[in-house]
């Protein structure tokens, strides 16, 4: 079989007058006459170029045919490669190709190259190594169609001549993985490979080879063998990205710079099969040139190469990338292709116009933050860029500087605005001049047209405007103490629509003391009270009164003013000592005070002062004397050397410096009291003379009062509750209450003269057994029975009558009706409104014959409070 592998050289070399290609060929010998090796084509199925001429070189062993089949001219075994050249004529072109096919001839099988082990010299038992070979690399391409397995070459050493020896080979593809790829005869010493090689896979093996004796002795040095996978384009290029993005600004010149485009390739970078090159297959849409960018064929590098690059017209390019390896050969090379996106960016070459020469607005006066007309332009830049987003600046027509117009983000509109007010008795209208530009400059050459510019032509509406004071506020001095009815001033405001005819009308809007009052239709001011610099309505020395004026125009508009009023301080108020308490020593010195005075008035009306110790009581001044430290300090100390603790008044007579001086006598109070050595107040002096204050003796005031009207409500709530149990007894005696004697003793017994009768006797008679009657003291005397008693007849329960009479009677009737009843048990009747009572009546007080057969004294062994239901029953007959 025939393998062919193809090194072409450059597109570059074959568009020149001279090129050469070379090839190398593998033949199997020996070969013989005529016989057929190598295809000069495109590959082995179409060895036929009609428009191609082959000639061959000198040599005498090779021939061509004008089909490009190289065959033997001769029976021939070569000894070594051999070469040949054949010159390519293409008949249309006059192109004229070399070709220089070098042959390696592949030796028998019994002639391969044989690897031979170095040799030691045995002479000595010093053994002296010789210097191992080097054994030149195996070169074996890849992908090999076989047959397999395929010898590569022979080992053998020079001890297998007088004994038998045993080859074999280790590393990495013979007995480590990948294993199985070479293979070594044992006895031959013959290396093969075992199947096709991937150069992509393992570019080259590293094996060692091995001779040992039948006994397993090593009798040679291993040697280290080489063998190179030969690279063949067996791999296409592959654009690292399917689709490439890219942009360039719209109006760039030729040479511009786009993007750049990479691929890789897995074969040999250094040989031609990874050497790639590019190319530009389409260009979508071809506006308005087909050839608008180009590529350099080995970096990828994309540049503009005409001009004419316009956003507005064409925004997107679409190129189909080629990448062949081989340098880019059609013949040979394998190629794959990319999608190269690259969008035309905007550039600031087209300015915003306006979509009218002039826009109309209206805006009332003296209104601000109002938008009065909108301007709409258009830009056939890129919306929301900064090639699109306009900017307006008025140029002309707003002197003043009451306008401003911002853009509107979403629509790009320009906002007509006021800023400031706008008098429409100043003018009536505006013109404005408005000039539209981008937020970027624009493009070189490029200049704003005329429809850049337009007039805002806006009208001033007039309204009613409020009055205003002039000046405002206004400032008057006047003297304190002026009296009422005294005219201050005339405080006026002016109406500033001059085209309407508008009285004013004045009133008073804040006079916090109510001292001034002003005529509604002059704006004169006058008093209704005393002026007082000392009010605490005036703040160092000014007054503050607010008016308001108020038109009658439609609607009516108001004004408010300010008048301030200093008060000139003249001396009428008289000095008063300061401090009002103070501390002194009964005994040691130093017992002094230090005093002043405060006065309301300013200076000179005020300090310096004069004390003295007024003359009553006689003891003042028999006991204290006072000093003058300067003009408003003076000391007071004790005349005498003991004075008893305790808290003393002294009146002070204090007189200020005003032009009519005004004197004024006022209380200091001063606790004398026992001091320590430092002059100060001892602890129990300050324990003693602790008091509390007004405040705290009110709170505590205010405690116990409420204490006592919660005991108090306590109380009557109490005594409600006993009342409204009360109602519910009979209205007997309380001393014939039988039921009431019994609720005194319902939980301890009875008293101490009573303790001696069976309580057991009050519980009311039952049919149940006596195990299973409650003990005495768990239920209340008159508690009602929780159980039927059939042995007593029932009678109903009396009605609750209207009359209390008729109650009681009703009572007594159904009591002597029941003559075994105890006398008790009618007085369950009437607190329990139930069915009735089981047990027996009490016998009617009126028919004591009733009773008469009946035996009472036991009643006296009851108490004290049933003897006199003994002695009514138990008594004679009269």
């Amino acid at each position: 079989p025939l393998i062919k592998s193809a090194y072409p050289l450059s597109e570059e070399f074959l568009d020149a007058y001279y090129s050469s290609l070379s090839y190398s060929v593998v033949v199997v010998q020996p070969l013989r006459y005529f016989s057929f090796f190598f295809c000069l084509a495109v590959d082995f199925a179409n060895c036929g170029r009609g428009q191609l001429k082959f000639e061959s070189g000198s040599t005498s062993d090779f021939r061509i045919d004008a089909s490009g089949v190289v065959y033997a001219a001769r029976d021939l075994e070569l000894t070594g490669p051999a070469s040949l050249t054949v010159q390519v004529n293409d008949i249309a072109t006059k192109r004229r190709l070399l070709v220089l096919i070098p042959t390696l001839y592949k030796p028998k099988s019994q002639d391969l190259t044989e690897i031979m082990f170095p040799s030691r010299n045995a002479d000595s038992q010093l053994k002296r190594m010789k210097r191992d070979w080097v054994i030149p690399p195996i070169n074996v391409a890849e992908n090999s169609r076989g047959p397999f397995p395929q010898e590569l070459v022979r080992i053998r050493s020079d001890h297998d001549k007088n004994r038998s020896l045993r080859y074999s080979v280790t590393g990495p593809g013979a007995d480590q993985p990948p294993t199985g790829i070479f293979i070594i005869d044992p006895i031959s010493g013959e290396l093969s490979v075992n199947k096709p090689l991937d150069r992509e896979h393992i570019p080259n093996f590293h094996l060692r080879a091995h001779a040992v004796d039948l006994n397993g002795n090593q009798v040679e040095n291993p040697i280290d063998i080489i063998i190179n996978v030969i690279d063949m384009n067996d791999n296409r290029p592959e654009f690292t990205h399917q689709i490439w993005n890219g942009s360039v600004p719209e109006g760039s010149k030729p040479g511009t710079f786009v993007m750049t485009v990479t691929s890789v390739d897995k074969d040999d970078p250094k040989t031609f099969n990874g050497m790639l090159r590019y190319k530009i297959l389409s260009q979508n849409p071809e506006s308005p040139s087909s050839n608008m960018f180009t590529i350099n064929n080995k970096t990828g590098g994309i540049i503009t190469v005409a001009a004419g690059l316009d956003r507005e017209k064409v925004s997107q390019y679409t190129l189909i990338i080629q990448a062949t390896d081989m340098e880019g050969n059609p013949m040979y090379g394998l190629s794959n292709t990319a999608t190269a996106v690259i969008k035309v960016t905007d550039i600031n070459d087209n300015p915003p116009e306006f979509t009218a020469e002039t826009f109309f607005g209206s805006v009332p006066e003296n209104r601000v933050n109002v938008i009065v007309a909108n301007l709409t332009v258009t830009d056939k830049d890129q919306p929301n860029t900064l090639a699109w987003n306009a900017v307006y600046k008025i140029t002309g027509g707003d002197p003043t500087g009451s306008f401003s117009v911002p853009t509107d983000p979403t629509t790009n509109e320009g906002l007509v605005t006021v800023v400031k007010p706008i008098d429409y008795e100043t003018s009536r209208t505006y013109v404005l001049t408005v000039e539209a530009r981008n937020e970027v400059p624009l493009a070189r050459g490029i200049h704003s047209p005329r429809q850049s510019t337009a007039t805002v032509s806006i009208q001033v509406i007039d309204v009613n405007e409020s009055p205003y004071f002039q000046p405002d506020p206004k400032l008057i001095k006047l003297e304190e103490g002026m009296l009422p009815e005294s005219t201050l001033t005339t405080f006026t405001a002016q109406d500033p629509d001059r085209f309407m005819q508008q009285s004013i009308r004045y009133s008073k809007l804040a006079d916090p003391a109510n001292w001034l009052r002003i005529d509604p239709n002059t704006g004169r001011i006058t008093t209704v009270a005393v002026l007082d610099r000392e009010s605490p309505f005036v703040k160092n020395s000014l007054y503050n009164a607010t008016f308001m004026a108020s038109d009658n125009g439609e609607p009516p508009a108001t004004g408010t003013g300010t008048l301030q009023i200093y008060l000139l301080d003249i001396n009428d108020n008289a000095p008063k000592v300061f401090p009002q308490e103070a501390e002194i020593c009964e005994k040691p010195e130093p017992n002094a005070v230090n005093i002043t005075a405060v006065d309301g008035d300013l200076n000179p009306n005020a300090g310096p002062f004069a004390f003295e110790l007024a003359h009553r009581p006689t003891d003042v001044r028999r006991n204290w004397t006072i000093t003058r430290i300067s003009g408003d300090y003076a000391q007071l100390r004790l005349k005498i050397g003991y004075l008893e603790s305790g808290i003393y008044d002294l009146p002070i007579i204090i007189t200020d410096s005003g032009n009519l001086p005004m004197s004024n006598t006022s209380y200091l109070r001063i606790k004398v009291c026992q001091c320590d050595p430092h002059g100060d107040c001892t602890d129990q002096q300050h324990i003693m003379a602790a008091g509390l204050g007004t405040g705290a003796i009110i709170s505590i005031l205010l405690c116990i009062i409420i204490l006592l009207i919660l005991v108090l409500m306590f109380v009557v709530w109490m005594k409600r509750r006993d009342k409204e149990r009360q109602a519910k007894q009979l209205l007997i005696d309380p001393e014939d209450d039988v039921r009431d004697n019994i609720l005194k003793y319902d939980e301890e017994g009875g008293g101490e003269e009573d303790q001696d009768y069976d309580l057991s006797q009050l519980q009311q008679p039952d049919t149940l057994e006596h195990d299973t009657i409650k003990p005495v003291g768990i239920r209340r005397m008159d508690e009602r029975p929780l159980h039927p008693e059939p042995q007593y007849p029932m009678r109903s329960a009396a009605p609750h009558p209207g009359d209390i009479g008729d109650f009681i009677n009703e009572g007594l009737k159904a009591a002597d009706n029941d003559p075994t009843a105890p006398p008790y048990d009618s007085l369950l009747v009437f607190d329990y409104e139930g069915s009735g009572s089981t047990a027996g009546s009490l016998s009617s007080l009126n028919s004591s014959s009733s009773g008469g057969d009946q035996d009472y004294d036991y009643l006296n062994d009851w108490g004290p409070r049933f003897r006199k239901l003994a002695d009514m029953y138990g008594g004679s007959d009269d």
